[in-house]
């Protein structure tokens, strides 16, 4: 095949001679560009991974005859940064492609060829050592950290306690608009990917760890939690009808509209301390809150509120709430979790994206910054944190779109359609979880139509037992697994 491939080679259109003081870089880019792009889709991986290893790794007999040209026009005009641009793009064309088609090893193995011993073999050419230092720059980089984040999904068995963070740590990628598509494209999938598969394996693991039947295989439970995630997941549940945290911010929304930025600011505080663990929490939550808003955005007291201005004015809370320079904890994330229950932080965060989901990526990559800063620690020395990460990964995936968290109340007494649950009658409950059909449900409908649909499915039954909860519960994440 190999022999094939060198008869045919690879024909771009023809390249003019470029002027040795003038050289056109992005001509060169495009070359290497449309050969993996080619190549990716027609050869086996294996050949695939040689010849990014000829061009890139060791510079010698690649198969077409143009690409190692375009490379070495770069590296004369001695230019590490747009080298650096054109192996980030050319190992994102490989990882889409490869993604796509589940060749997942293939992306391990790629990363892999990053490690040749090679790259420390002294050399007396001038150009191996200045492509080398380059490459070594590369392996030593964030880029390469961030590279490294598409192999690390693969592994069996988690390194390091900030991998099971890995759909925040890629937003920052995705966001940036500086990086090449490839890698904007890659990061949004994975990430996307790994959250889906967080509620997905949440969902199987609060129904059947719920069964009295004791499951041929033990549940995998996704959070570091042990069986405390249970009545986490309740509580938070819990919180329906009326004073569900989606319908609060529905109401809220209602009620500012059209008011001016000063008042809406001050109906905010309200709106984030409602429904606070104690009074003492509400205190101590409002003050800190207060101080921040109040001196926001000052000079737009007198308007009215619009659409841009409560993007800004969330994304602002929510840097106050988590970090504000996205490296170092802020000083109102440190304090509300020394002092208080991390839940309470999550709520109110949670809060804020409720009132504007377009802040939710905002919040995600500052989430990623406070993994990212406090990754440096062994998990001994920050179970605290982690575990308002933990908290924070629930929360977000029971008000996900796609997947419907509730409770359904197994004791022969009180009524499955519950407005309101005790918190101290948690134990009578189970979690059910199912796919939404409908993501676009007008948030003025009944707030207790889920309600409805759960005395559909048990009309022709007294009860619904553990093991038909299990299985309506795997139906709706094998059709959640399908989309």
């Amino acid at each position: 095949m190999v022999v094939e491939k060198l008869n045919e080679g690879y024909q771009p259109q023809p390249r003019g001679r470029a002027n040795r003081f003038q050289r056109n870089i992005p001509k060169a880019q495009e070359v290497i560009y449309s050969y993996l792009l080619e190549i990716v889709k027609e050869w086996p991986p294996e050949e695939v991974l040689a010849e990014f290893r000829h061009l890139f790794i060791h510079h010698v007999n690649t198969i077409s005859s143009h690409t190692l040209p375009s490379l070495y026009e770069i590296v004369f005009a001695n230019q590490e940064t747009e080298f650096r641009n054109t192996l980030k793009r050319s190992c994102y064309i490989l990882i889409n492609n490869w993604d796509l088609s589940r060749n997942h090893e293939s992306i391990r193995s790629l990363v892999q060829l990053f490690y040749d011993p090679i790259l420390d073999k002294p050399t007396m050419s001038p150009t191996l050592r200045r492509l080398r230092g380059w490459l070594k720059n590369f392996v030593d980089s964030e880029d390469f950290q961030e590279l490294k984040l598409f192999a690390s999904r693969y592994d069996d068995q988690r390194k390091h306690w900030s991998d099971r963070y890995t759909s925040y740590l890629l937003v920052p990628q995705y966001i940036d608009l500086n990086n090449p598509i490839e890698q904007r494209n890659a990061a949004r999938a994975l990430s996307k990917q790994l959250k889906e598969r967080f509620k997905f394996e949440l969902a199987m693991y609060t129904a059947r760890s719920q069964s009295n039947t004791v499951p041929a295989l033990k549940p995998k439970n996704p959070t570091m939690m042990g069986d405390d995630v249970l009545r986490l997941v309740k509580m938070i549940v819990a919180k329906r009808g009326n004073f569900s945290y989606a319908n609060l911010a529905h109401i809220f929304l209602n009620q500012t509209r059209g008011l001016r930025y000063q008042a809406f600011k001050e109906s905010l505080k309200k709106y984030l301390v409602l429904s606070s663990a104690s009074q003492e929490q509400a205190r101590s939550l409002n003050a800190q809150v207060a101080e921040k808003l109040d001196a926001l955005y000052v000079i737009h007291h007198d308007k009215p509120l619009d659409d841009a201005l409560l993007l800004r004015t969330v994304n602002r809370m929510v840097s106050y709430l988590t970090t504000e320079n996205q490296q170092d904890p802020s000083p109102l994330f440190v304090q509300l979790l020394m002092n208080g229950n991390p839940l309470t932080l999550v709520i109110v965060l949670l809060k804020l994206v409720l009132i504007c989901p377009y802040a939710r990526t905002h919040l995600e990559a500052r989430i990623a910054n406070l993994v990212q800063f406090y990754k440096a620690y062994p998990e001994e020395e920050c179970r605290w944190v982690i575990n308002f990460f933990e908290i924070f990964d629930i929360t977000m995936a029971i008000y996900a779109e796609n997947i419907e968290f509730n409770l359904v109340d197994m004791s022969q007494q009180g009524s499955r359609r519950q407005k309101e649950i005790n918190p101290a009658t948690l134990d009578a409950y189970r979690v059910f979880s199912q796919i939404k059909h409908n993501h676009n449900i007008d948030a003025t409908e009944d707030p207790e139509q889920m309600e409805q649909v759960l005395s559909d499915l048990m009309a022709d039954d007294d009860s619904l037992t553990p093991e038909e909860i299990t299985e309506l519960s795997e139906e709706a994440l094998a059709e959640l697994d399908e989309l």
